[in-house]
């Protein structure tokens, strides 16, 4: 990988729409006793708190597990789906507005020996292709919840800078309970990757 540098706290401090579109390229490092991964962001999508009827932070309340998103832009908010897999959001924006952007497929580019002990695979395309196999290549549980985006142990740095015309918008996936936000093009893809979770 070229020379690249860590993203500041500032930087997440912009709406989850902006935000969302343009993490892609940047450079997802998470750090651990087991090692080091890093995985370059093709997919996202962005969650708007109250405007939002598919976002967790609907309701305008914080609850115990949403509380982080209540806060400023460029920490973690982990959750559990299905009972056993992880997602991973950056919180994005100011205080007070509950917005995040969720982090749905990667492509590796180091650790990959790593992810795939993890996964439990030699595919490469298959490592970090949808938020609970990118949480599990990368080793991202529970435990990184709150965490700072500027912490040693996880972080982003500013990657490649992907063009307007390679990247498409979508309406998001899995989210049939949300009514008309199920229509929402807030989903953000690398129009060439062949990382991406569908």
């Amino acid at each position: 990988m070229t020379t690249v540098h860590k993203l500041p706290l500032s930087y997440y401090q912009q709406n989850s729409l902006t935000l969302a579109k343009d993490l892609l390229g940047k450079y997802l490092v998470h750090v651990s006793d087991e090692g080091k991964t890093v995985g370059k962001i093709v997919e996202t999508e962005a969650y708007r708190g109250p405007l939002d009827a598919a976002a967790h932070s609907y309701s305008g309340k914080p609850t115990e597990r949403t509380k982080i998103m209540f806060g400023l832009g460029g920490y973690v908010y982990i959750y559990l789906i299905y009972g056993m897999h992880y997602c991973m959001n950056i919180v994005a924006g100011a205080a007070g507005f509950p917005e995040v952007v969720l982090l749905r497929a990667l492509e590796p580019l180091d650790g990959i020996p790593l992810m795939k002990q993890r996964r439990k695979t030699d595919k490469l395309l298959n490592l970090c292709s949808g938020p609970g196999k990118l949480c599990a290549a990368m080793g991202i549980t529970k435990k990184q919840y709150g965490i700072s985006l500027c912490s040693p142990e996880l972080h982003l740095l500013d990657g490649e800078k992907v063009a307007e015309d390679m990247i498409a918008r979508t309406p998001r996936i899995n989210i049939g309970y949300s009514g008309e936000a199920v229509d929402y093009p807030w989903r953000y893809i690398i129009k060439e990757s062949k990382f991406i979770s569908v």
